[in-house]
């Protein structure tokens, strides 16, 4: 009996797919320096568990980035001597100070923050020289600053003793469709308006300035944003940001395997049907598999009739698909088949042979929220 033959719905995290992924980003460009985001409790794969990869195993990541102060919290309860940054900023005056004293970097994307700060440095409360991330909003029309008050900002912060390093920063929108022409000509407009600020604000560009352009999308499409420093996200988890492609296609490695097993082998006559709504009609006599995982485990309910999923056989793992509507705690698959799995067999929902990519695309949404949706009933091992 094998470790995970108890369990009923589990996720293999492979820690070692993970530092690969890592390693491409080098690869793709040695010369930036590398953000990684490990917001969303990691992608969903356990934010504490992947920062303490990143952090203490991987010296080519230089900083963790998340999106809230309760992630900040958790990062700091490592101890980790990486930088860390909050991507979203502060709300008010007490979460600057929090982070502050912290010694954590944020973003400023709004003339409200600017005005916090402001405020901070001139009753001469802020404990140390800071790194402040300064965002543009290129085209995107999420946050960042429009071009005049960015470069107002800009100007306040070059000039103020208490800022060490200023890390000018946007976001692209549409990088993730290469072959889509607006999408092309969406991304080198961003890229140019850029390029026109950075241009204008000439001099004041000096050794205390730093860029960052490029998430995931735009490092693996777009070199020229690579600039200074790239924040890559999906891609550290094998997801694809791209468009039509899988993780698979574009060199990454799945991090995240979801499993579980068979609970129940059943037979249906020809004409009979499977499931809630009856969605699926045997047109033939029919076996078929129970899986003990279902939308309470965080696998989509929209899955549709004929979805992959792997099932172990004596001669390793084979496709099958989806018949019947996926319940709560439970999923049938296609037996027909199959002759040699029984009660207790493992099935892989997405993962290591079979991309998370792929299901996505059936279900109308992106690996993104596939691994953000896996529920606390799944159970994480970390190898």
């Amino acid at each position: 009996m094998t470790a995970n033959s108890q369990k009923r719905a589990w996720a293999n995290i492979d820690l070692e797919a993970l530092k690969s992924n890592v390693n491409l980003v080098h690869q793709i460009n040695p010369a930036s320096k590398i953000i990684a985001v490990i917001k969303a409790n990691g992608y969903g794969h356990g934010m504490t568990e992947v920062a303490r990869v990143l952090a203490f195993e991987e010296p080519r990541v230089d900083c963790l980035a998340v999106a809230t102060i309760e992630e900040v919290v958790e990062l700091n309860l490592l101890g980790t001597s990486k930088r860390i940054l909050l991507l979203q900023g502060f709300r008010d005056a007490r979460e600057l100070e929090f982070l502050m004293e912290s010694d954590v970097e944020f973003v400023i994307h709004s003339d409200y923050q600017l005005v916090l700060l402001k405020t901070a440095l001139l009753e001469n409360i802020v404990p140390r020289t800071l790194t402040v991330w300064l965002k543009l909003d290129t085209g995107m029309n999420r946050l960042g600053m429009p071009v005049d008050e960015f470069k107002q900002a800009f100007n306040f912060l070059q000039a103020n003793d208490k800022i060490g390093k200023i890390i000018v920063m946007s976001h692209l929108a549409s990088a993730d469709e290469p072959e889509n022409a607006d999408s092309i000509v969406n991304t080198q407009n961003q890229l140019s308006c850029f390029q026109q600020v950075v241009s204008d604000l000439g001099t004041l560009i000096d050794d205390r300035v730093e860029m960052s352009l490029a998430a995931s999308a735009g490092i693996l499409n777009w070199p020229e944003t690579h600039y200074d420093l790239v924040r890559p996200g999906i891609m550290l988890y094998g997801g694809s940001p791209i468009v039509g492609k899988s993780g698979l296609e574009l060199g990454l490695e799945p991090v995240m395997t979801l499993c579980s097993r068979l609970i129940a082998v059943k037979d249906v006559p020809r004409g009979g049907t499977i499931g809630y709504g009856s969605t699926y009609t045997c047109e033939k006599d029919t076996r078929f598999g129970v899986v003990s995982i279902g939308y309470g485990d965080g696998y989509p309910r929209t899955a549709p009739n004929g979805t992959p999923v792997l099932i172990r056989g004596h001669n390793g793992f084979l496709r099958t698909k989806l018949i019947g509507r996926v319940s709560m705690d439970m999923l049938t698959i296609d037996l027909n088949e199959f002759d040699d799995v029984s009660v207790g067999d493992e099935v892989v929902l997405w993962g290591d042979g079979l991309s998370a990519d792929e299901i996505a695309k059936l279900v109308g949404t992106i690996s993104y929220e596939l691994f953000c949706q896996v529920t606390r009933r799944v159970q994480f091992i970390y190898s």
